[in-house]
């Protein structure tokens, strides 16, 4: 018989996800929703930063379950995760003293739902998609505040999404749940799966 109660209830893990989240929206002081993504280059070596997730997409979506943010497409973390089809987060909130890892497939999204979440944003941050050419050297602040006064000029009140701007959809073959424990006995539950096709198979893990 199954021990996964109270948080680690439920067969949705991206519901249980949704509800950490939502928990810590309450309790964390800046961005609840950072996570540091993780991804590799052409010759392995690992690379790591912050970004924000958009959205947590449960099993009954086309998607079948996936974390999405976005991003210049241009970018290093962008790249590196084309070239490897590959990726991997943690979230992990203080307050809470709980964290979520997931590693997965990556695809693109590019379509009518990077559109809808582009012109969210306020009109400064779109511009600001423009005028970044994320990743690249910068020869100064200044030459960055005159690009994205060009832009401005440009493209008025009402600029459209990049093409080179937009989501990645992270779809996982690993979810772990994790939560402090007296002790240091943390309770660890390893949400796992072969193909994206196949059941989850759920395993609680020591500490």
């Amino acid at each position: 018989m199954s021990d996964r109660t109270g948080i680690f209830a439920g067969d949705d893990p991206f519901a249980i996800a949704q509800d950490w989240l939502e928990a810590a929206t309450e309790s964390e002081i800046n961005d609840p929703n950072a996570i540091a993504l993780s991804t590799v280059d052409a010759s392995g070596m690992p690379n790591a930063r912050m970004v924000l997730l958009k959205e947590i997409e449960g099993l009954a979506l086309p998607s079948g379950g996936a974390f999405v943010f976005y991003t210049n497409y241009g970018s290093v973390k962008a790249r590196e995760i084309e070239g490897a089809g590959k990726a991997a987060f943690v979230m992990h909130w203080k307050s809470l003293r709980r964290q979520i890892r997931v590693r997965g497939l990556v695809e693109r999204e590019e379509g009518a739902q990077a559109d809808a979440y582009y012109a969210s944003r306020s009109l400064k941050s779109r511009l600001g998609a423009w005028a970044s050419r994320q990743s690249e050297p910068l020869s100064s602040r200044a030459s960055l505040m005159a690009d994205v006064a060009r832009i401005t000029a440009r493209m008025g009140s009402n600029p459209k999404r990049p093409e080179f701007w937009g989501g990645f959809r992270i779809k996982p073959l690993e979810i772990e749940f994790w939560a402090d424990g007296a002790f240091r006995l943390h309770d660890r539950f390893r949400w796992s799966r072969s193909t994206l096709a196949e059941p989850w198979e759920v395993t609680r893990l020591n500490p």
